[in-house]
């Protein structure tokens, strides 16, 4: 530790950290030369390139490993790559709320603490007069609190059509048994019919479930009764029901071409006395569980225990305001990248897509053979099961290259581009590209190609 170099390598990355990893590697020659796995040459030659090892461990062990990609996918909601992309507005409001001491449960009004929650009051106001509204950390964790809420001990009744497994093998049934709520499934898994809830119906009943499909979609001899007739019937047996409708859409996407992602307007209209839906998806905002409804009901959701442990922190709510504000302010279909990304036609896709082909193939070559095709984009997440959005393919390939080879060249560029394979061919969808990304898009393609810039 007292060498020159490595008193360098300890200013440079931490005192701690250096003398943790040069211990490290110390105790690991030792233990190969007593078990006679090195001898004394190679040993020297290893504590010779010590630094070496030291300098490579702290780029391995410390480098973040939560990096901005291209998603080139043309999957607007991909959850593995994290969502929904946050405008600039958010953005910013996050970043100034992490950074200082916030108003966040404190009333400058009164000099008093003060909710959270109502640092929304405004905006809920303004989308959903006369409903009541809560926030928690995930969709998941809104349907749970309010079975949990109002149906802990009791029958919640569901259509096993609707009994639906969500990401990362999570499955409604189980979220409905840890709410400490007694599944009652009614009707087959492609027929379930007004009269199946109604049989159902018993003293131990608390409440009715209908689910957002989310992404999958049963098609052929299939029936469902709607959310109108099981409301109607809930009203008249005067029991509450929750709609997990998921997505978070607040906009008619039937003008875009998709035609069965009703949106939380639609679920309250139709007459759901509460409905449970994401942030992150088609609403495009952070992470979180936005819950709408019967404000008596809701009420009891947020004076439930559970509701401060799924609880959100100020960087979510700043994020939240934001997003719920452009939508109250009618312009969220303009300054949302998730809604831009959803609402752009083919025609602009192919446009962009053939603009950015000219402009490799001038620096490229015949190294790169590229082709604009049509294809669809999906919304991801969930959202919009089986609705393929109309878009523009560009087919890549490379000169001595094989699909996997160059997809992997591409996933391994600075900026990583994530891509999809499809006939032997990499290809790329601009639709989750943005403008300013395509100058680094068309750097990783050049490089892919084994071209530099």
């Amino acid at each position: 530790m007292e060498r020159e170099e490595t008193r360098a390598a300890a200013s440079r990355h931490g005192r701690l950290l250096v003398t943790a990893l040069v211990r490290e590697r110390l105790s690991a020659l030792r233990r190969q030369i007593r078990s006679g796995k090195l001898d004394a040459e190679t040993a020297q030659a290893e504590v010779a390139g010590l630094l070496a090892w030291v300098e490579s461990e702290v780029r391995a062990r410390t480098d973040s490993t939560i990096r901005p990609v291209i998603n080139a996918t043309g999957v607007v909601l991909h959850t593995n790559l994290g969502r929904a992309i946050l405008p600039e507005t958010a953005t910013r409001r996050m970043a100034e709320v992490a950074r200082a001491y916030t108003t966040l449960e404190y009333d400058l009004a009164r000099g008093a603490r003060g909710s959270r929650s109502s640092h929304l009051d405004r905006c809920f106001g303004l989308l959903f007069p006369g409903q009541g509204f809560h926030i928690v950390n995930n969709n998941a964790a809104a349907v749970l609190l309010a079975l949990n809420t109002l149906a802990e001990r009791k029958e919640v009744i569901v259509s096993r059509g609707e009994l639906v497994e969500i990401g990362g093998s999570f499955r409604i049934p189980d979220v409905m048994r840890k709410s400490g709520a007694i599944l009652r499934e009614v009707g087959t898994t492609n027929k379930t019919r007004l009269q199946d809830y109604e049989r159902a119906i018993g003293p131990k009943t608390g409440l009715i479930l209908k689910v957002h499909p989310s992404n999958y979609r049963i098609v052929g001899f299939t029936a469902q009764a709607t959310l109108e007739e099981v409301a109607s019937l809930g009203r008249r047996r005067k029991i509450p029901v929750l709609l997990d409708q998921g997505s978070g859409n607040l906009i008619d996407l039937t003008r875009h071409g998709i035609r069965n992602e009703p949106s939380v307007f639609d679920a309250l209209a139709g007459g759901a006395d509460v409905v449970c839906f994401s942030g992150d998806k088609m609403l495009g905002g952070p992470q979180a569980g936005l819950i709408v409804g019967r404000p008596d009901l809701v009420k009891a959701m947020k004076e439930n225990s559970l509701t401060r442990a799924l609880r959100v922190d100020k960087v979510t709510y700043a994020a939240l305001e934001a997003i719920l504000l452009e939508y109250a302010r009618g312009t969220a279909e303009a300054t949302l990248p998730a809604l831009r990304m959803v609402t752009a036609s083919r025609e602009e896709i192919e446009a962009r897509a053939r603009r950015l082909m000219e402009s490799v193939l001038a620096r490229a070559g015949d190294s790169l053979a590229m082709s604009v095709v049509p294809g669809e984009s999906l919304s991801g997440g969930g959202s919009a099961p089986e609705e393929g959005l109309p878009t523009s393919l560009l087919i890549v390939s490379a000169r001595g290259k094989s699909a996997r080879a160059l997809e992997s060249a591409l996933r391994g560029h600075a900026t990583p581009v994530i891509a999809r394979i499809g006939e032997g061919k990499v290809l790329l969808d601009l639709r989750t590209v943005s403008t300013e990304q395509e100058p680094v898009l068309e750097d990783a393609l050049v490089a892919a190609a084994g071209l530099t810039r």
